[in-house]
């Protein structure tokens, strides 16, 4: 299992619409969109899980491809190094 960071939503970019672009590729097996707590649209990110094979095909088909009138960024996570608590 693969997790996808895509970046560059578009504000009105619904859950739905982003697992149905995606799955023109393969299965979602699980999909998250960052929202705003106050507003509840979408901050301009979200995450996608989909099989490792599934997943690279959309990197290759979707990084880049205009998506409610902006290039989508489309890649594998890369979790943020953990900073060290100083006291």
């Amino acid at each position: 299992m693969k997790k996808l960071f895509i970046g560059n939503l578009s504000s009105d970019t619904s859950e739905q619409e982003l697992q149905a672009l995606f799955s023109e590729f393969g299965t979602v097996r699980s999909s998250r969109l960052v929202t705003d707590v106050f507003s509840g649209r979408c901050k301009g990110f979200g995450f996608i899980e989909m099989e490792g094979h599934e997943a690279r095909a959309a990197i290759a088909g979707l990084n880049g491809r205009e998506f409610h009138g902006k290039p989508l960024k489309v890649n594998f996570e890369t979790p943020k190094p953990r900073r060290s608590r100083r006291r």
